[in-house]
This record gives C-alpha cells, structure tokens and sequence, in this order.
C-alpha cells in the first residue's frame, strides 16, 4: 500500500489526561516525525488532525469526545482525516467504532507503530479500526514539554485492582519496560534538568519483568546518564516504598527529594473498600520514617473525597489526617463512579453535591498548611528551576525542588534575565497559599 503520499500532510495533536497519556502522544509524534511529515501546531492547518484521548472518569471520556467533535469542524478547511487514539477506543471500541463516526482511524493505546499504514488504509478504504495492531514499547518520542524536562514511562497497566479504578481493564496488567530500553530512551531525550518517573505505579517496577522490584536498580542507571540532571519520581504506592528506596533517596546526589505517593483516603475502613493496602497509622508511620531519613523531603499526595458510604465522621477524619500528616502537596478529587468497576456497584452512594462539598472543605484544609509551609521560605534564597516566562505579570517562572510541573505551585520571580532550564537563586519576598514570589540577585527595581 503506497504511503509516500501522506509525507506532504500537515499533522496536528490535541492530548488529553494524564502525563504517562501525554507519552503515547509523543510516540505518535515520532512516528510522523520518522516519516519525514511536518507536524503544526496551528491545528486548523493539519491535514490529519490525531486526538490522543483519557478515558479514566466518565468527565474524561465526555471531553474526549467534546473534542474530537470540535475537531470535526475543521472538515470545511484543511482537515481530510481524523484520528481517534488512546485509553477512549483501547476500551470502549466496539460500542465507539460505530458511533462516532466522525473519527476516521481509531487506535489504542500502544498503536503509534500502525498510525502510518492505518492512514493509508483510511484514504484507500474509509473509516477503520486499527486498535491492538501496534506493539508495545516504542523509544522515539517527540517531546511536547519543555525542552529541560520530560517523562519516563517505566511501566503500563496496573496489578493493584482498587475497586473505583478502571486502569487495569483499559491497560491490562502491570508490564515493566526492560531497562536497556529506558536507559536508552532517556539517553535520547537530551540535556535534561529534570527527568520525571512515571507508571500507574512506580514502587512495583521490574516485578513481573525480573521478579523482584527494581526501582533502585534503574535510578541508578538513570542517575548515570551525563545528559540527566535529576530524577524525580511520582505515583509510589505506600505498601511497596522500601528501606532500599529511601536510601537511595537520601544518598543520591541526582535524586530529587521529593515523593508521590497516592493515598487515596486515611481511614481503615474506607480504604479497605477502596482495596487499597494499608492503615491510617501505617501511612502516619511511612510519613514519619520518609522524614527521619530525609529532613527536607516533599510528600505529595491524592485523596478520593464521597467514596460509597464515607461517613461525616470520616471525612472529618480524613481532614485531621492532614492536619497531622502536613504534606507538602495534595490533589483532591470527588469519587467518580465508573462502570465495570466493583464500586460501581456499592451501595450508599453519596450524592454529587456531598461530595463536592468534602473536596471544597479537604482544599481548604491543605491550603492552610501550604500556606504555612511556603511561608517558612519568606526572606530566605532557594534554588529555582526556571520553566518560562509569565508573559502577563512581566515576570519569569520556575519550580523549586518541592514543586513537579503542572500538578503543584511555581516560583514567580523577577530577574534581570533567565534562561528556560537553567536554575537561579532566588530570594523569597512573599507567598500565597499555592505559590512563592522573589527576586533574584542581581535583579534592581
């Protein structure tokens, strides 16, 4: 099937969900980059429009095809293919091919090797489906971060099985990629100051590839790699962080201190319907443990609020928690109740505006802890890695080591000038309950 044709097509992408999502987008990427294609970011100008799209939540999978309707539009102009790709057809193909017929090709989630001859046969043959037809770890990326961070996805699919997820039923089971392979992706990504480990969970990596845990192992090789600055690591399940681990934390000089780790919830019983491995005291003692060895570490976390049958009482409970507990991050999140997933079938589901309700009061918890944590920096100089500019306040913007990109706060500060990728001290004047402000230096009014 002759393919030289789509050379001269102008690609465009929108990528939804999550960063380990934002990945696949980049193989997608990579393959119309390998073809010698051109790639825009003008999506009113692609000839191939791809939507890579999230099916976690039910709001996911609605934005997902908000999007590729949207995308439809564009069919009076230069748009004569669109691509529907990701966790939304890996999952809901057979009710999605037929359906929403706006989409041409449809792809799963490791499909970006087929991606050129699925196009083919969509100008030869109309709509097709593809999905399950690529292979499954492919290293070339182009990256849609900034040039001075990027993402390693160590690992796909999920053996954890919490009762409100529907992850393993869209990825499958938990699958480690080798190590060669990831040391040599990362080798490729170019000088980074900041490279991010992630996976549905990270602690297990190497597991069912190598039958032990080899986590440290592959921070360790990772670490080695002239090209990498640093290392930070998100989504760590609490039951698997090890003494191996925290040492290597605390020991490596490339390590950033700082950790992701999901909770979910606080109390036994909610996370014993959850299916998710742990106590309140065993999470109090984790905390406790990661701070002894390592002083300075930064502890992110998730919580689900209105989880089927969360008590008042346990959502009061779940709020002392993080008065006690005081990490640095938190995401908050109203529990979604997801089809084919054992919650799903619960009784004593709280209502929509319940759990709203318990998410708006855990924020205002955790910002006051914020606040008091980030006030703490005031009048003191920190090390801040600048990601860009605030174009609108006429200031530049970075990240401290406490901060990953995109899910925490930033680090506004002035300065006479500043480089993308390059870390500055800078002088801490002021904060709100989510962000720092300073100035550097050499900076004059």
């Amino acid at each position: 099937m002759a393919t030289d044709f789509l050379k001269n097509k102008k690609f465009g992408m929108i990528s939804l969900g999550c960063d380990k999502n934002r990945v696949d987008g980049e193989r997608l990427l990579d393959v119309i980059r390998s073809h010698g294609a051109e790639i825009t970011d003008d999506i009113s100008e692609a000839n191939i429009l791809i939507v890579n799209t999230c099916a976690f939540l039910e709001e996911s999978r609605k934005e997902a095809i908000d999007t590729v309707l949207e995308c439809d539009r564009y069919r009076g102009g230069a748009l004569e293919k669109l691509v529907v790709a990701g966790c939304l057809p890996e999952k809901y193909i057979g009710e999605l091919f037929p359906s929403l017929t706006e989409g041409d090709i449809f792809l799963g989630c490791s499909d970006a090797e087929a991606l050129w001859g699925a196009l083919a046969s969509s100008y030869e043959n109309g709509r097709v489906n593809y999905v399950g037809q690529g292979c499954e770890h492919l290293q070339g990326r182009v990256l849609t971060t900034p040039a001075h961070y990027a993402y390693l996805k160590i690992a796909d699919g999920c053996n954890n099985f919490c009762t409100y997820c529907l992850i393993p039923k869209i990825r499958g089971r938990y699958r480690s990629y080798p190590m060669e392979e990831l040391t040599e992706e990362a080798a490729s990504l170019g000088d980074l100051s900041e490279l991010i480990l992630v996976a549905q969970d990270v602690t297990r990596y190497g597991e069912d590839l190598y039958g032990k845990r080899r986590l440290v192992d592959l921070i360790r090789a990772l670490s080695a790699l002239e090209n990498i600055g640093s290392v930070r690591l998100l989504y760590c399940y609490p039951d698997v962080i090890d003494d191996a681990l925290i040492a290597e934390m605390r020991d490596n000089p490339k390590v950033i201190k700082y950790i992701d780790i999901p909770l979910q919830h606080s109390e036994d019983r909610i996370l014993k319907r959850m299916n998710r491995k742990g106590t309140r005291a065993e999470y109090l003692a984790l905390i406790k443990k990661l701070r002894d060895n390592i002083p300075e570490i930064s502890i992110r976390s998730t919580f689900i609020a209105g989880f089927p049958s969360e008590t008042e009482e346990e959502s009061a409970a779940l709020a002392a928690f993080l008065e006690e507990a005081q990490l640095t991050n938190c995401g908050f999140f109203a529990y979604s109740r997801e089809p084919e997933t054992p919650a799903y079938k619960l009784k004593e589901q709280i209502p929509k505006r319940i759990k709203e309700k318990r998410v708006k009061q855990l924020y205002r918890v955790q910002e006051k802890i914020s606040a008091k944590y980030l006030s703490g920096f005031v009048g003191k100089k920190i090390e801040v890695l600048c990601d860009g500019i605030d174009y609108e306040n006429e200031r530049f913007e970075g990240r401290a080591y406490f901060s990953a990109p995109e899910i925490d706060g930033k680090v506004y500060f002035h300065a006479r000038q500043a480089c993308q990728g390059e870390y500055y001290t800078v002088l801490i004047t002021g904060h709100d309950s989510y962000d720092l402000f300073g100035v550097t230096e050499d900076y004059q009014e």
